[in-house]
């Protein structure tokens, strides 16, 4: 009991320094002046009814469909070594568990089970809280949780953007074992975030089925920064970071504008008219192996027609 009054005038104080900065601190300032929150009270997070988990989870089918396959082998890798995952979404709804049997008793007493909510209202400071309020990730090391009763608990957690690169969700991993240090919660959060970033691309990619899919350069080197590009090389989608790199919005993509221009690929009008010819007959003749009459059949030309056109572009 004593740790417990220690952490609770530990947030007292931080808090209400103004030299302390930390986000940490700043999400204790957030509970406290916006949630109206205590550290010294003991609390389990809020549940949903039955029905209002259900209309939960129906409103975001998509990301539990694209995270399952996810959660099974995040739990394969760290499921034995006293983890919990949870699956929430963009309101700390959590909407899909993984856990051992062994575990699922200490996991459900503090509250980690679907139907919680995880917001810092909730729960005060906490790894998904947390990291759906600064959308980033995040990991909360015992006492830099909010309320003394969470203070065995370590969790990180990294948010997940849908298609339009918008806040959907949350992937968590939080854990009770007393053995687990700052080394080891580092790679469980790189272990989250890689997690989090292939679902975000499996809800890309299948938001924009039939499309081409190009990789943007950006000085991170960073795979996640993809557009959907339609077959005349109009943009579709844009994932964040591409957003970001390129400084696209809803609205620039809604106007159509083309992949090539938005990468910086100036070519003059009639450039894109040759270009568009040249691919159309290397596609031809790339499907008849090589073989011009074939290919020029499946254009709708004669043989000797797509001779000149192949010697005009340089195609021989």
């Amino acid at each position: 009991m004593h740790e417990y009054s220690a952490h609770a005038d530990q947030v007292y104080a931080s808090a209400q320094s103004a030299a302390a900065s930390s986000p940490v601190v700043a999400s204790w300032r957030r509970c406290m002046t916006m949630h109206r929150l205590a550290p010294e009270d003991k609390r389990l997070p809020m549940r949903l009814t039955g029905q209002e988990f259900q209309a939960a989870l129906e409103r975001s089918q998509r990301l539990v469909a694209e995270a399952s396959s996810e959660l099974d082998r995040l739990f394969l890798a760290v499921g034995k070594a006293g983890c919990c995952l949870l699956l929430t979404d963009r309101d700390g709804i959590a909407l899909e568990r993984r856990g051992a049997t062994a575990d699922d008793k200490e996991f459900h007493d503090l509250g980690l089970w679907t139907g919680s909510v995880w917001t810092e209202a909730s729960i005060g400071t906490n790894g998904i809280g947390t990291a759906l309020a600064d959308e980033r990730a995040v990991a909360i090391f015992r006492d830099q949780h909010f309320f003394s009763s969470n203070i065995d608990l370590s969790c990180t957690t990294a948010p997940i953007r849908d298609h339009r690169g918008q806040l959907a969700g949350a992937l968590d991993i939080s854990t009770c074992r007393a053995d687990v240090n700052d080394a080891t919660l580092m790679i469980l959060s790189q272990t989250v975030r890689d997690a989090a970033l292939r679902i975000e691309l499996n809800l890309f990619r299948n938001a924009f089925a039939g499309a081409r899919f190009v990789m943007v350069p950006t000085d991170t080197a960073s795979t996640s920064a993809l557009l959907a590009v339609d077959r005349n090389d109009l943009v579709l989608g844009a994932t964040r970071a591409a957003r970001l790199a390129l400084r696209l919005d809803d609205h620039r993509i809604a106007a159509g504008i083309p992949a090539s221009d938005v990468l910086r690929e100036q070519r003059a009008a009639n450039e894109d008219l040759l270009e568009a010819e040249r691919a159309a007959l290397l596609r031809a003749l790339s499907r008849a192996n090589g073989n011009v009459s074939q290919a020029a059949s499946a254009l709708g030309m004669s043989r000797s027609t797509l001779h000149r056109k192949m010697k005009r572009l340089n195609l021989h």
